[in-house]
């Protein structure tokens, strides 16, 4: 896990460069003020805490009790953010998720569905906002950026609906290759165990599907987290909302569709947690709003020095919470050395059945 330490200093290359090629400096940056930092920062942090809400709560309607106190399930959601935002395309969150559900004795199917259906409301939402995003661009006249935002979010929308169209109707397996290329890296009866665990918990998770996509209750429950994600990018664009407003009068609408649009070309897997593309996503989605800048008046766009202090806000900041967060599930053993080994005992209380599908009656 320290290797992703590298996240943090490699974050903030973008911004030397900025430094060194444009006339925005530090004390630019600082000029935006304390109160509009601290008020972005919060936006964003409550965010997460959205999010951290929306897993409790599938946690509770699809599995159907609460594996753990709010304070601790919160903290996992956090871990696995941190762990999220320091890796490329935004992966490996749900991989923390489903271990601490696995070791507090959530069986890997049903840890993996919940773990799914996180990502699933994430990309859905996010996809159709960054859309709409680039269609507006296009109609201010952003063709390119708009078409951009657009292509990108495209495919990652499309591999997820394949994936909740396939898993409600058949068992999806791993390719037959995909053994012979982690005996590469291990001994072959270690990948051999390991694909065969990954091909049980899929297999789960599909059968999970089926389940649940026949319930209207668990319909519903998907719904309402569709909706406290949409609440979550709300804050997102909050956040930069806040800021924006010390250099330009943009309004609530404008901020909501270019983090939109940031989010959509940050999630693209060149850099770590996004590093410079949520910059340019943002960049390339405002300077819309008043025709594209020409590149001889980029270096003097005061809206840089917008971008970077709400990167700052929103990515370095929540980043130290969700690094304390991650210590504190560390630090408790709360995070199993292996997938699939839920702790004894931590099973379901006895006063709380679960259904057929996995939700609550």
């Amino acid at each position: 896990m320290n290797w992703r330490l590298v996240a943090i200093p490699v974050s903030i290359v973008p911004f030397i460069i900025l430094f060194i090629t444009t006339k925005v400096s530090p004390q630019d940056v600082f000029a935006v003020g304390l109160v509009p930092f601290a008020a972005s920062a919060a936006a964003e942090i409550a965010r997460f805490m959205l999010q951290a809400a929306r897993f409790k709560y599938f946690i509770k309607r699809f599995i159907g009790y609460d594996v753990s106190s709010a304070s601790k399930t919160i903290s996992a959601r956090l871990a696995g953010e941190f762990v999220t935002q320091t890796t490329p395309s935004y992966v490996g969150g749900e991989l923390v998720r489903i271990a601490w559900l696995s070791r507090n004795g959530v069986p890997a199917g049903k840890a993996a569905w919940v773990a799914t259906m996180e990502i699933i409301a994430d990309v859905f939402v996010g996809s159709m906002l960054a859309c709409i995003a680039g269609a507006f661009a296009i109609y201010k006249g952003g063709s390119v950026a708009g078409i951009g935002i657009i292509l990108v979010t495209i495919p990652t929308f499309g591999v997820w609906l394949a994936v909740v169209l396939f898993s409600a109707k058949r068992n999806l397996r791993l390719p037959s290759f995909s053994q012979r290329v982690a005996a590469k890296f291990m001994q072959k009866e270690k990948a051999e165990n390991l694909i065969n665990t990954a091909n049980t918990a899929i297999a789960d998770l599909c059968k999970m599907s089926r389940e649940n996509f026949s319930s209207k209750k668990a319909i519903r429950t998907f719904a309402i987290g569709m909706a406290i994600t949409f609440v979550a990018f709300v804050f997102h664009g909050l956040s930069f909302m806040v800021l924006a407003n010390t250099a330009q009068n943009i309004g609530f609408f404008d901020s909501f569709m270019a983090t939109s649009a940031s989010t959509a070309v940050a999630s693209l897997p060149v850099t770590i947690g996004g590093s410079g593309l949520a910059e340019l996503g943002i960049w390339a989605y405002i300077s819309n709003l008043s025709g594209i800048p020409a590149l001889s008046d980029v270096v003097g766009d005061p809206r840089l020095t917008v971008i970077i202090a709400w990167r700052i806000a929103t990515y370095h900041v929540p980043l130290v919470i969700m690094w304390v967060a991650l210590m504190r599930l560390a630090v408790g053993k709360v995070l199993p050395t292996s997938l699939g080994q839920p702790a004894a005992g931590n099973g379901p209380p006895n006063d709380k059945p679960e259904n057929g599908s996995g939700a609550t009656k």
